[in-house]
């Protein structure tokens, strides 16, 4: 099943087991409670029409009257969730974010707790994969990784919290995807530097990579970054220190050739 398959599953899980105790909930209603509650349920069915029709903002508008209509049930908090999810898929990224959020500050007790985490886990992820997806064409120096970062907490607040979860075993793979894009990213921020003679900035951005993200497969070029940039610094000691480290930790690196200065069929930038 692919990321995007699980994504469409997931409020749907939530949505069963939370209305059967919103009606439970109902039972001991006052008459005037029981004719909002009954206009609420009905509003929350007519959602639910809505986005199984793709109607996302009919069902947007729905929800946002069910919340008032039903504040303090279980139903309210159903649909805060249901909004967040919907705000996420219509690409509503800020109200998506600032409506889960609430969800998780306001009801930390609630069964779907989890299912709340994955969910702003998701809402960063998905925009963190459309800054990697146009990595070629931007100034890596520019762009900005706190959405992966925000992503990579949330799933491990998850995993920490409910280690049991259905959406753990995702948060999971997904966490060490933001792990390795990150060092990726440095390496790309690294080379940048690199190349346009900024050395000491190049050092440090790859030792950047190489200390967070050691068991990165970015740390590898990382490392003979470092070599380079201390080579064109003329510090010779560093320079050799981070060479002894990378033909320890990767004997068989295409980068070494290069980074002892052997013969090659090709200049080392065109490694990349």
């Amino acid at each position: 099943m692919t990321f995007s398959q699980r994504w469409r599953l997931a409020p749907v899980a939530v949505s069963t087991a939370v209305m059967v105790t919103a009606l439970l909930a109902g039972c001991g209603s006052s008459p005037k409670d029981e004719r909002a509650d009954v206009a609420a349920e009905k509003l929350y069915a007519d959602a639910k029409d809505s986005m199984e029709a793709g109607n996302n903002d009919q069902a947007i508008k729905s929800l946002s009257r069910v919340e008032g209509l039903a504040a303090g049930t279980v139903l309210a908090q159903q649909s805060q969730l249901d909004l967040a999810y919907l705000y996420w898929k219509s690409g509503e990224r800020a109200q998506a974010l600032t409506t889960i959020e609430r969800f998780i500050k306001l009801h930390p007790s609630n069964p779907a707790l989890d299912y709340a985490m994955y969910l702003r886990g998701l809402i960063n992820f998905n925009e963190d994969m459309g800054l990697f997806g146009r990595i070629a064409q931007q100034d890596l120096s520019e762009r900005d990784q706190r959405a992966a970062r925000d992503a990579y907490q949330s799933f491990k607040q998850l995993v920490d919290q409910f280690p049991q979860s259905k959406y753990a075993p995702d948060s999971r793979q997904r966490m060490d995807y933001i792990v390795n894009s990150l060092a990726a990213y440095e390496v790309h921020v690294a080379r940048y530097y690199f190349r346009r003679g900024a050395y000491v900035a190049a050092a440090n951005r790859a030792q950047q990579a190489v200390t967070e993200f050691q068991r990165s497969p970015a740390a590898e070029e990382g490392l003979f970054l470092m070599v380079q940039s201390y080579d064109r610094l003329e510090l010779a000691q560093l320079r050799d220190d981070a060479l002894r480290v990378l033909q320890q930790n990767y004997p068989d690196s295409r980068f070494l050739a290069a980074a002892t200065g052997e013969p090659q069929r090709r200049a080392w930038w065109k490694l990349w």
